[in-house]
This record gives structure tokens, C-alpha cells and sequence, in this order.
């Protein structure tokens, strides 16, 4: 695997997450409209004296170099030869699903950040991010781990769609004024919230019961059973910060929802989610590159 596409995809790898993050960071600081316009910010490439702007336009910056190193990391993979013909279809993937989350970007703004468009860029950033994951795996898994057997495979895409459920159900949380409709937890007790808010906190609450049930069961069966010692641990790491984000989950409820917190909430998400795609996709990935490198 050429040195250089294996760096680009690492970068864009840590790039695609920092957006993520920063996104978040746009929403619970009600960044969102800091730019009435797309592409420019009212106009211009936006005022660095003021605050909303400056972190509307910083998230757009920061896509944009996302952008271009997709875009490089599609380029280098091309050019490599059949030796990187595995990575081809991963790379059109990501140039088309970049393609659409710039467009929903400039349609969050236009529609002034409707819930819907903010939920649906969100999740399709995740996407974004599980799909670099999974590129950035291939470009360093050569060795393929022992076949997992079929109930492990379930337990696998259970995991990473119950992840996506729980990550989308908490943006409409937050999207929809719910993130402090109950300041008690596990359960919400004598809220003064409408019932409308409060029923969308326990709907979220619950996904989050049943996807951290099936979540751990998977990394535990890996953390326990697989031949691989960096998926082992790669495995007990996702645990702990399994744990983590549900201990800040409570806090956040706890606490009222403060901006700082729910950022850190969704980032803890968006990092779970990437370990999680990253250990259901080593077994495929190396597979990829054990067959390229035969060939």
C-alpha cells in the first residue's frame, strides 16, 4: 500500500471527525445562522470579529479541506494501479457522499436550520465518517483476522446501526428544544417540560438502553473471542468510552443540557461510532488487501 494514500486516508480520517465535532460545537453555540448566506457569509468570507460567524465559517472551512483531501485520497487511489483497485469503490463513495453533504450544508442554511436538514446532515456526516473509516481500516489492515462467526457478523451491523439510531434520535433531541426536558435520570421524574419534549427524551433514553445493550454484548464477544490483540483492545477501549458517554449522557440531562457538555456528549458519539465501523469492517478490509496483495 503506497505510503502517501495511506497518510491521506488517516488525515481525512482525523479531519472528517474534527468536523464533526465542530459542527456540534456550531449547533449548541446556536452558531448555525451565523452566516445567512452559502457559500460566502453574508457576502464575504466572514467576520473573524464576531463570534457566530467566525464558528459558522470555520465549519465550512474546515469541509472544504475535507473536501479536497477526499478528493486527493480518490486521485492517488486512481492513479496507484490495480494494486489499489479495492479502495476504487470506497473512494467514489466518499467523492458522492461529500458531494451530498455540501449540498444539505448549503440547503441547512437556506431553510434557516430546520430540524430535518440539520438531523439529515448529521447523519449524513456519520456516514461520511464511517465510509473514511473504513477506507482509512483497508489502507492498514494486511493481516485478516479469523473468520467471526455469523452471529458475531449480526451483532456487528446491529451495533452500527443501533449507534446511528441513537446519534440521529439525540440530534432531534437537540434540534427539537428536548435536551433539557428532564433534569433527572435515568427516569424523568416531575418534569415541567411539555409532554411533546419529554416523550422524545425517553424515546431517545430508550434507543440508548437497547443500542448500549446490543453495543456491549458485540465488544465484549470481541473483546473476549477475537484472535487479533490490537481488535481486543481496540474493543475494551470502545467499552470504556461506552461507559464515558453514558456517564456524560446523565450529566448533560442532570446539568440542563449545557452547550459544552452536549458538545462533548457528540463527540464521544461520533468517536464510538468510528471505533465501532472500524472493527465491523477489519475482517472485510483485510480481505480487500490480503487479495490485492496476492494478485
Amino acid at each position: 500500500m503506497p505510503r502517501l494514500i495511506r497518510a491521506t486516508a488517516v488525515t481525512t480520517l482525523v479531519a472528517t471527525y474534527g468536523l464533526i465535532v465542530l459542527g456540534s460545537t456550531v449547533r449548541v453555540t446556536n452558531s448555525g445562522m451565523g452566516c445567512s448566506s452559502w457559500p460566502l457569509c453574508n457576502g464575504q468570507l466572514g467576520p473573524i470579529d464576531q463570534f457566530h460567524p467566525l464558528m459558522e465559517q470555520s465549519h465550512r472551512f474546515l469541509a472544504a479541506v475535507v473536501t479536497v483531501l477526499i478528493a486527493l485520497f480518490a486521485t492517488l487511489v486512481w492513479r496507484a494501479g490495480p494494486r489499489t483497485r479495492h479502495l476504487r469503490p470506497l473512494a467514489l463513495a466518499l467523492v458522492g457522499i461529500v458531494a451530498a453533504q455540501v449540498l444539505l450544508g448549503a440547503i441547512t442554511v437556506w431553510t434557516k436550520n430546520a430540524p430535518v436538514t440539520v438531523a439529515l446532515h448529521l447523519v449524513t456526516g456519520l456516514v461520511l465518517l464511517a465510509v473514511v473509516t473504513v477506507a482509512a481500516t483497508a489502507t492498514v489492515a494486511v493481516r485478516a483476522p479469523s473468520a467471526p462467526v455469523g452471529r458475531q457478523n449480526w451483532l456487528a451491523a446491529a451495533s452500527v446501526a443501533g449507534l446511528l439510531v441513537i446519534v440521529l434520535s439525540g440530534s432531534l433531541v437537540v434540534n427539537g428544544g428536548a435536551a433539557a426536558a428532564c433534569e433527572s435520570w435515568p427516569v424523568c421524574l416531575a418534569s415541567r417540560a411539555a409532554t411533546r419534549l419529554v416523550t422524545l427524551q425517553l424515546v431517545h433514553r430508550s434507543l440508548v438502553l437497547v443500542g448500549a445493550v446490543v453495543v456491549t454484548t458485540y465488544l465484549v464477544a470481541l473483546a473476549r473471542r477475537d484472535a487479533s490483540l490490537t481488535r481486543r483492545r481496540a474493543a475494551y477501549g470502545a467499552l470504556t468510552l461506552l461507559a464515558v458517554q453514558v456517564a456524560v449522557g446523565a450529566l448533560n440531562a442532570i446539568y440542563g443540557a449545557p452547550a459544552t457538555m452536549a458538545d462533548v456528549h457528540l463527540a464521544l458519539a461520533a468517536a464510538l461510532w468510528s471505533i465501532v465501523v472500524a472493527l465491523a469492517a477489519t475482517p472485510a478490509t483485510s480481505r480487500w488487501v490480503s487479495d490485492a496483495m496476492r494478485d
